[in-house]
């Protein structure tokens, strides 16, 4: 994997897959959020909308706090499983950040603008961004275990 991780993320987005993310408190359960990456400046990032109403939103939103998170494509036969495991800390965007990161969430999945309900919805919606300092690439179909893996250099702030 190369030295930023695009290329995990690029296989990722590839994918179509769903991003289960998995908030800090022990007592909390994955939840699937459907999200999209990109490499925007420092490194990879994933983005997605949630409440902070809700239980995982309320967990993200804590000060410092760590997320594991994975994506993959439904449907696919264990042979062939192609996904990304990874860890990292979300923010909320807001401002001109949060207009980047909408487009770049918009882009990926396109029927959000074209259901003025679904857009007006998700634009009251908080939109955050993951940046992950550790990914792992899971690919069955170069043989079963198949795994590369990244980690963010040190002193290399997201």
């Amino acid at each position: 994997m190369d030295e930023d991780g695009p290329q995990a993320c690029a296989v990722l987005y590839a994918t179509g897959g769903t991003t289960a993310s998995s908030s800090p408190a022990p007592d909390h359960a994955p939840d699937s959020v459907p999200g999209h990456g990109s490499d925007l400046g420092s490194g990879p990032a994933l983005y997605f909308v949630t409440a902070t109403t809700t239980r995982h939103g309320r967990a993200l939103a804590e000060p410092d706090a760590r997320v594991a998170f994975t994506v993959q494509r439904d449907g696919q036969e264990w042979g062939e499983l192609t996904g990304i495991q990874g860890r990292g800390r979300c923010r909320i965007l807001a401002g001109a950040e949060r207009a980047a990161g909408w487009r770049v969430y918009a882009e990926r999945f396109p029927f959000v603008e074209q259901s003025d309900r679904l857009r007006d919805a998700l634009e009251r919606t908080t939109l955050w961004e993951l940046r992950p300092d550790w990914l792992r690439l899971i690919d069955n179909g170069q043989g079963f275990g198949h795994k590369e893996e990244w980690q963010r250099p040190e002193g290399r702030r997201p």
